[in-house]
């Protein structure tokens, strides 16, 4: 855990417990986490198959609430807002990519990306395609704009998913193996991405089974059976 007055937290995580109630009982995913993320950091959660790290990211979307504990992301405790607050606290503050994209297959790469826009309404309707455009471009894929999602390969759809993440500007992006269904060129392409947006001044976590990824994230956090197992010090 990063304890250091002078950072502004990103995340924090006090005493967190996850659990579900399966046929064979209580079964516990996340075991009483304390966790710090700074602003800016680009922190991987790694581990094996099961170790807890989507249920530790869907806490951390707002997608899942804790049994237990406190979840705050970007000052705001998540568990003490509605279903209907939760949507319009991730449209403006969390951007979410995927392992398998999650693109729209009816709608154009642009409309795909123009469409957080439109619940979301941060930005005004006229400037909603200008914008969608530019981030197309930031991520290097413009020139696919106006073509269906199965139409681009695997690493475009992720570029295009990422553009989609980012098209509130939100401080925080959440990503849950994002790399893991794309080939290794475009595997270190979209890291390369992700490295070049958290030098911006974004914060990323990310969940990944990536050997790699320790080259570009700030450090990593561990998790065997739901508890974290390294203490999360700067590598």
């Amino acid at each position: 855990m990063v304890n250091n007055p002078n950072k502004i937290l990103a995340v924090q995580l006090r005493g967190v417990v996850k659990a579900y109630q399966v046929s064979a009982g209580k079964f516990t995913a996340i075991h009483h986490i304390d966790l710090d993320i700074v602003q800016g950091e680009f922190v991987a959660i790694v581990g094996q198959s099961g170790s807890g790290k989507t249920t530790l990211l869907n806490l951390l979307a707002g997608i899942d609430r804790p049994t237990s504990g406190e979840v705050l992301v970007a000052d705001t405790s998540l568990g003490k807002l509605s279903e209907s607050d939760l949507a319009e606290w991730r449209g403006k503050h969390v951007g979410l990519v995927f392992q398998f994209f999650q693109l729209l297959p009816t709608l154009t790469v642009v409309e795909n990306v123009q469409l957080p826009m439109d619940f979301a309404k941060n930005i005004p309707t006229a400037l909603r395609r200008t914008r969608a455009l530019a981030l197309l471009d930031r991520v290097g894929i413009k020139d696919q704009a106006n073509k269906l999602p199965a139409m681009l390969s695997g690493g475009q759809q992720q570029r295009a998913a990422i553009a989609r993440a980012l098209a509130n500007d939100p401080p925080i992006l959440l990503c849950d193996e994002p790399t893991g269904n794309l080939d290794s060129a475009n595997r270190l392409s979209v890291l390369k991405l992700f490295a070049d947006l958290n030098a911006e001044g974004r914060t990323i976590v990310m969940v990944t089974h990536e050997r790699d990824a320790s080259s570009f994230t700030s450090r990593q956090v561990t998790l065997v059976d739901g508890r974290v197992a390294i203490p999360a010090g700067r590598s």
